[in-house]
């Protein structure tokens, strides 16, 4: 096995890890936040939101 091989099996598996990142933090978000939140337009509401939290 040469260097091109070892690279590419690191390369893919950093994407692998990458993917399930991406999906575990989709399902975070997901858990943490209603979907009306989420597809809002009014800008700066999540961080109201979130700074009111933290103060009670």
């Amino acid at each position: 096995m040469d260097l091109w091989n070892i690279l590419e099996y690191a390369a893919w598996g950093l994407a692998g890890l990458l993917l399930l990142w991406m999906l575990f933090d989709a399902v975070q978000v997901n858990r943490d936040f209603d979907e009306e939140l989420l597809t809002s337009s009014r800008e700066g509401e999540l961080e109201d939101e979130t700074e009111r939290h933290e103060l009670t």
